[in-house]
């Protein structure tokens, strides 16, 4: 453990304390919160526990505890990875639609990329954030869509790999899809016991809310496509209900969740 993470640890810790004099009755039921919420992964080690309440999942995943396990009581069980036939027909033809536009418009999509992206190493290219439109390059990327929230690419240089992290919100589910397929099984998504290599099969869909990390450990730039979906519930008006206010909350964290990437694809 380097110097900078045991004194983010250390200050965590000091957090945590402070909390537990001032506030007991509340600091325990989150610390119990966090725990029902964390002990979801399926690797139960020192790295989990440690991310989870002293590293990036601090503001994340436990910070956003109550929440997630509210949504829960709203959606069918949580399978951890998901297959296109889990998804009702109308948000499996939406998911559909769109990887269809993004192996049309593959080559136009990439170039953008490339252009605004230039020498940085880590970008995301937004076409629709929760939907809110960012980019309206794309014709068929600018219609409603009743599930399907979020709308990128993301796009790694080589040799460039992500920490294991969590998402912040259960409302929707991560999907992801290699635009640029390799033989390569260096270049791979891992999300519990699950390896995911993007030669084997290009689309991999999870909850991101447990930990996860991406890699490429190749030469070549790795471009994804980065999609959030509805999760599949019995009540989807309540889901939606919920998603409402809580996409705001997103729209205004995007810059924090994902700090370490260059936001591309603003219309001018």
């Amino acid at each position: 453990m380097t110097g900078k993470r045991l004194k983010k640890n250390l200050l965590a810790a000091l957090g945590v304390a402070a909390a537990l004099l001032i506030m007991p009755v509340f600091a325990l039921t989150y610390i119990a919160l966090g725990l029902i919420d964390v002990l979801r992964n399926e690797r139960k080690n020192f790295e989990l526990f440690d991310r989870y309440f002293f590293g990036n999942g601090f503001f994340t995943a436990w910070l956003f505890a109550p929440v997630n396990l509210f949504v829960d009581l709203f959606c069918y069980r949580n399978k951890r990875i998901y297959r296109p036939e889990d998804f009702s027909p109308v948000c499996r033809q939406e998911i559909s639609d769109v990887l269809s536009a993004f192996d049309e418009h593959k080559e136009k999509i990439i170039a953008r990329i490339d252009e605004e992206l230039g020498d940085d190493r880590r970008g995301m290219f937004v076409y629709r954030w929760f939907g809110k439109r960012y980019n309206s390059e794309i014709a068929e990327f600018n219609r409603p869509f009743e599930h399907l929230q979020t709308i990128a690419v993301s796009v790694f240089d080589g040799n460039e790999s992500t920490t294991s992290h969590f998402g912040p919100l259960r409302l929707t589910l991560r999907i992801l899809y290699n635009l640029t397929p390799t033989e390569s099984a260096d270049v791979f998504i891992e999300c519990g016991n699950t390896k995911h290599v993007w030669c084997d099969d290009p689309l991999f869909i999870f909850d991101d809310t447990l930990i996860h990390r991406s890699v490429n450990d190749t030469e070549g730039r790795r471009y994804c496509v980065f999609m959030d979906v509805m999760r599949p519930s019995p009540v989807p008006k309540i889901l939606a209900a919920l998603l409402a206010p809580l996409s705001a909350v997103s729209q205004q964290s995007r810059s924090i969740f994902y700090r370490r990437w260059r936001m591309l694809g603003a219309d001018q």
